[in-house]
């Protein structure tokens, strides 16, 4: 049966990538897999954000990697989307990794680009083995290069490259990254892409869909395409 995967947490109900949006998705047990973005402060701590900047989904001015992790706590994260969400923090990653675990599968996606983040998957692989969370997780990033730098780090964890548009050679770039994981935006992924990858024995992720219809319809291709959703109420209908 297709994985729901609530993105960015149930963003669809709360400020994305907060606890409040992870724990609502927790407390659905039909939602078995979750997607969060990681960023590292100033001071080298993963947290949880998507926009490399802090102005859309917080009170704070200018780059994530410009501030500490004392000075993104400071900040209001949940506000812009709704007053009653006033003093969502930005949480870290230890955080969303104690609360998740052994719950559901956590899709961490890595937001780094090029060279702007070093260490990170270090500094992410180290907390997964602190928590013992190896075989919970998937990592993913559109930064291919750093997919393949985790596979060199280790082997175990399931890692995955995400793309948005349709390039050539899709299932040899996945091999030559070492990846097992095709993470594509829902328009551009085909039925038949979707069932070599999983022949091929890759998994399948479609993001993001939120309209109904194409729920249906991408579900309808084949059992194992995960569906990544802001709103997984709207997919759970068909389940």
């Amino acid at each position: 049966m297709n994985i729901c995967m609530a993105h960015r947490g149930w963003s669809g109900k709360a400020p994305e990538n907060t606890m409040t949006a992870i724990r609502l998705a927790l407390a659905e047990p039909a939602i078995r897999a979750m997607e969060v973005d990681v960023q590292l402060s100033r001071d080298g701590v993963p947290v949880l954000i998507h926009d490399f900047r802090l102005e859309r989904t917080t009170n704070g001015k200018g780059l994530v990697k410009d501030h500490t992790l004392a000075e993104l706590r400071e900040l209001d994260a949940g506000s812009w989307l709704d007053r009653k969400f006033a003093g969502e923090r930005i949480p870290t990653l230890a955080e969303a990794l104690a609360a998740v675990k052994g719950r559901c599968t956590l899709n961490i996606e890595l937001k780094a680009t090029s060279d702007m983040y070093p260490g990170i998957a270090e500094k992410v692989l180290e907390l997964l083995e602190q928590y013992d969370m190896k075989s919970e997780v998937y990592i993913t990033s559109f930064d291919h290069e750093l997919i393949r730098h985790v596979r060199t780090l280790d082997d175990t964890v399931l890692t995955g490259l995400i793309v948005c548009g349709r390039p050539v050679l899709m299932l040899e770039q996945l091999e030559e990254a070492g990846a097992n994981i095709l993470s594509m935006e829902y328009p551009y992924l085909t039925r038949d892409l979707a069932e070599e990858a999983l022949e091929r024995g890759y998994r399948v992720i479609a993001w993001t869909l939120d309209n109904p219809e194409h729920i249906r319809t991408v579900m309808s291709w084949h059992p194992g395409v995960e569906i990544c959703t802001n709103h997984p109420d709207r997919m759970l209908e068909f389940v």
